[in-house]
């Protein structure tokens, strides 16, 4: 039976102060210590800005320390995604060596190769592709991209032949974007990221960070990416769902509906994002009553 684990996208979010996090915090408190009550998996995004360093990688590997299920995906450096020219075989070997604790501690899900809308399926790309799939090689590796010029049987079968993920998708559905799958090319596991769909900032000029990714999924939407989950736990070991809709939260609020969605399980959520997104207060009394999942109406 295939494993699920559900999730956000970084954790590190001025806007989820008094929304996912306490107002009030302790002393000790840290995001990591927090998160690991409530989700199983989360995607680093700090290691795209800059490379990881061992020390702080075994920081977050001791803040889980009883939780042995709790996972990380790590986000390839920009230098390799974005900016494609000039990268050395010693800046391979320090992102490697940065995320060692992860991979000795078996806390590395994935590292994840994210590469924007602009990058489309040429023969030059490809072959860029895969000499990066042979640097990285003995890692798990999952890779994202968003044009849907890669939306091709021949791309997943070079995908499977080098034991690289694909990523599945949401994103708004503009400009020839790669449409929403259920595509599996590793065996050991299957990889969804949820942008959210707000087709109004999406590819707006002046358009930050946070506009952006302002979206919370509906019931419905939710319901169509829950079915293709389950069935890529069909064909795989396990199963990353990540949710990268973080403004305000909106990330944990859905990451954790999917979680209920899948297992039927009790839900544990955070009393401050209760009171931001009632959805979720409806879900906790349904629970109480008996009712194993959001979307039961009887």
């Amino acid at each position: 039976m295939s494993k699920f684990y559900v999730g956000t996208a970084g954790w590190s979010y001025k806007d989820w102060e008094g929304i996912v996090y306490p107002a009030q915090k302790g002393r000790d408190f840290h995001a990591l210590y927090f998160l690991r009550q409530y989700i199983n998996i989360v995607e680093i995004n700090s290691t795209f800005y800059r490379p990881p360093i061992m020390r702080i990688s075994l920081s977050w590997v001791k803040k889980v320390e009883g939780f042995p299920d709790f996972l990380f995906a790590v986000k390839l450096h920009q230098v390799f995604t974005h900016n494609r020219k000039d990268f050395s075989q010693k800046e391979v070997d320090e992102f490697k060596l940065g995320i060692e604790p992860l991979v000795s501690t078996e806390r590395l899900a994935a590292i994840l190769l994210q590469f924007p809308w602009s990058f489309a399926n040429t023969i030059s790309n490809m072959n860029y592709l895969i000499k990066l799939f042979e640097l990285f090689s003995g890692f798990p590796l999952a890779l994202e991209v968003r044009h849907g010029s890669w939306e091709d049987t021949r791309f997943c079968e070079l995908l499977a032949e080098h034991k690289v993920c694909f990523v599945n998708i949401d994103q708004p559905l503009i400009n020839n974007s790669i449409a929403p799958s259920a595509i599996v090319t590793h065996p050991e596991f299957s990889y969804v990221r949820l942008h959210g769909r707000n087709y109004k900032d999406w590819f707006r000029d002046g358009a930050g960070r946070d506009a952006r990714y302002n979206y919370l999924y509906s019931k419905s939407e939710l319901e169509d990416w829950v079915e293709r989950i389950k069935n890529l736990g069909k064909k795989s070991g396990k199963v990353f769902v990540i949710t990268n809709n973080h403004y305000r939260g909106q990330a944990m609020a859905n990451a954790l509906q999917i979680k209920n969605m899948i297992t039927g399980d009790k839900l544990e959520v955070p009393n401050t994002l209760l009171g931001e997104y009632p959805v979720l207060k409806q879900l906790i009394d349904d629970i109480k009553r008996g009712q194993l999942d959001l979307f039961t109406d009887d």
